[in-house]
């Protein structure tokens, strides 16, 4: 680090303000995007199927592209390729408010796929500023980011979509160009040119990005936790506001709120109560339980017979939240310091991928199974398989805890 950069905590204050204004931005659209596809598809079972097939394209983009946004954040620095990525997203969401064909839509959601592949640099920028002593905290600062812009992005999308379905679009995109003009006045960078590092074309190729991974046996085992965690967590994306307007009726104010409600206890759990469960439990015990927390949640969200039995669920499960960056500082602490970049887009991709088969597998399941008189009614299938891919993810941090790797004692 430079002498001249600022304090820590001034620099995660403002990744994390810059997380708050992007989130807001996707919190906004995502529960009028299904709307948005009604007015060019009829049939509820085709606008599932086309909101997953929106939702993979979607991920597919941020795959090809988290390993190059990383890697150029390794030879250019983090902040460059950052704002370029939020003036990016300003312009698509504008792109989008006004398409007129569900083709040039879904045009759109390539563009915000390549802006959304961000997140990378971010986990990097993190990355950069951390040492082992706060390092799980300042992750649990990207999911308290994301967690206060979806309290606030779901409530305004819903109240200004009531003047017509364009607002939230032209909203998200002006917010996302506020925090690019946020970002080019105040936030500094984090990668010193003398630890930047040259790369090859071969390496931007995202499955030769993945060899990063598979190079470090270190981390093996969590980054198939990680894996797992991931493609369990997008059944809420790819299913949330289908399955709770199938199940229980709700409208898009009441998808919103419920929405907000997560980012607040997102909030919560990784803002607020990772720093003190990782000093009382350490990082290795809080990734395990925490793991197996959260997959009993998923159950019990295919359990609730009611909204308020989801919102039940939904308090309980939030304390195993701050799982999420005690495993993720875990990873980081296996990768040297230049390479940060290039650990954050391969995890960026695996993250995509998941993205990809989850909403095109959960939709597809949903749909042949919340219909009385399908082949299978179990309204609830979607998240009793999301329960079991989480406990998939506890059993590889079992393993890795008892291997050679884990147990030695926790810093």
């Amino acid at each position: 680090m430079t002498t001249s950069a600022p304090p820590t905590a001034a620099r995660a204050g403002f990744i994390f303000i810059t997380l708050v204004i992007e989130a807001m931005g996707f919190g906004i659209i995502m529960p009028v995007l299904p709307d948005v596809i009604r007015k060019f598809v009829s049939g509820e079972a085709d606008v599932a199927s086309m909101f997953g097939y929106f939702a993979a394209v979607y991920a597919l983009l941020q795959f090809l592209f988290a390993p190059v946004l990383g890697r150029l954040s390794d030879k250019y620095g983090r902040r460059p390729v950052l704002l370029l990525s939020l003036f990016g997203a300003g312009v698509d969401y504008a792109f989008m408010a006004f398409a007129p064909t569900l083709g040039l839509l879904f045009i759109g959601r390539l563009i915000s796929g390549v802006s959304g592949a961000s997140y990378t640099v971010v986990t990097a920028y993190i990355a950069d500023i951390s040492d082992d002593t706060n390092r799980a905290k300042n992750f649990g600062l990207i999911g308290a980011g994301f967690g206060l812009g979806f309290i606030m992005g779901p409530a305004l999308g819903g109240l200004v979509a009531g003047h017509g379905l364009v607002y939230p679009f032209l909203l998200a995109a002006g917010l996302n160009i506020l925090n690019f003009l946020f970002g080019l006045i105040v936030l500094p960078e984090s990668l010193p040119k003398h630890l930047r590092r040259n790369f090859a074309l071969k390496d931007l190729n995202p499955f030769h990005a993945l060899k990063v991974l598979t190079s470090m046996p270190t981390i093996s085992l969590l980054v198939v936790a990680h894996v797992f965690i991931q493609l369990a967590g997008q059944t809420h994306p790819s299913m949330w506001a289908i399955y709770t307007e199938s199940r229980f009726g709700w409208t898009t104010a009441e998808v919103g709120i419920s929405l907000t409600v997560v980012g607040l206890l997102t909030a919560l759990a990784q803002g607020v109560f990772t720093g003190p469960l990782v000093k009382y439990f350490g990082e290795k015990r809080l990734g395990l339980w925490g793991s197996l927390g959260e997959s009993l949640g998923y159950m019990g969200y295919g359990l609730a017979s009611t909204g308020l039995g989801v919102y039940a669920v939904l308090a309980v499960s939030s304390i195993f939240w701050a799982s999420h960056p005690a495993i993720q500082s875990l990873i980081a602490r296996g990768i040297p310091a230049d390479r940060q970049g290039e650990l954050q887009g391969a995890l960026m991709s695996l993250t995509s991928l998941t993205a990809v088969v989850n909403p095109i597998v959960m939709t597809h399941i949903f749909a042949r199974t919340s219909v009385l008189g399908g082949p299978v009614y179990l309204p609830g299938a979607v998240y009793f398989i999301s329960g079991g891919l989480g406990l998939i993810a506890f059993a590889a941090i079992w393993k890795w805890e008892s291997s050679s790797y884990g147990s030695p004692a926790e810093s």
